[in-house]
């Protein structure tokens, strides 16, 4: 399977000229799947601690707009998250967009920061506590909304249902990005699947691109970078099935088939907090 991470501008006025670098790419590359950074295409709107309907409204209209422009990729499948409303709520969705289906909701983010630079707590409503697979390109596929990568907890579910890949958009800053890689291996080598993130990223270091594929092992398989702001990599979809039962993953797997995690208390979703 051919996936493409790419990290694209967080300043609107400068999307256009990479979508139309990103479409190139995609031309050439020819993905079965796409995955973008969070709210790819609207101005940072959480950056500020005051809610404004007006602003969220015009970022639900951009991205209407600009879903329309996914037939341009050429892939077979994109991933993204998008700002909607819903009866009178605003939410962080996930979404997957076929050229047959059209936009389809996956889950909506859970996890939400509240500090400087990041109010997300205040912009939208709190979403899907559970974490499933979905069918994504003819594979099963867990998604974590950019700080929803950090609720550790979905790792285990996700090896017992034997996920192919954690699809991860991202807006995460420039000087956390060795914090970010760090997780995204720990996130492959737990599940046992890849795992694949694209980011934001812009001039003044507020987003830090680094976009990544990850194989189940650990193993950097490609990331984005200033020089190279689209990576597209060949993924053998098999190897998170005889993953699972490699160290260290049949290990937990052993003791859950055993019953050994019975007598524990079910996990209960909290907030957790960006640094």
């Amino acid at each position: 399977m051919q996936v493409t991470v790419c990290e694209l501008p967080s300043q609107p006025e400068a999307m256009e000229a990479a979508w139309r670098a990103l479409c190139a790419h995609t031309a050439v590359a020819q993905p079965d799947l796409v995955v973008l950074p969070e709210f790819a295409w609207v101005e940072p709107v959480w950056e500020s601690a005051t809610l404004d309907p007006a602003r969220w409204s015009a970022a639900v209209a951009r991205t209407d707009a600009w879903m329309q422009r996914l037939p341009e990729l050429g892939a077979a499948c994109v991933v993204g998250a998008r700002p909607v409303t819903d009866c009178g709520r605003r939410f962080n969705e996930g979404f997957a967009w076929t050229p047959a289906g059209g936009a389809r909701r996956l889950r909506r983010k859970y996890h939400l920061p509240d500090e400087p630079g990041g109010r997300e707590a205040r912009w939208w409503d709190r979403g899907d506590a559970t974490f499933p697979e979905f069918d994504i390109a003819g594979h099963p596929m867990g998604l974590n909304i950019c700080t929803e990568l950090w609720a550790l907890d979905t790792l285990a579910g996700y090896t017992h249902q034997g996920v192919r890949a954690i699809l991860t958009p991202r807006a995460t800053a420039a000087a956390t990005t060795g914090k970010w890689l760090a997780l995204g291996t720990v996130a492959a080598v737990r599940s046992g699947a890849f795992s694949i993130s694209s980011n934001r990223v812009d001039s003044h270091g507020c987003y830090g691109g680094a976009g990544w594929i990850i194989d189940p092992d650990g193993l950097l398989l490609a990331r984005t970078s200033a020089e190279q702001p689209f990576c597209t990599a060949e993924l053998d979809f098999a190897a998170p099935s005889r993953a699972r039962h490699t160290y260290p993953r049949y290990v937990f797997e052993a003791a859950h088939s055993t019953g050994a995690h019975a007598a524990q208390p079910p996990f209960t979703p909290h907030p957790h907090t960006h640094d």
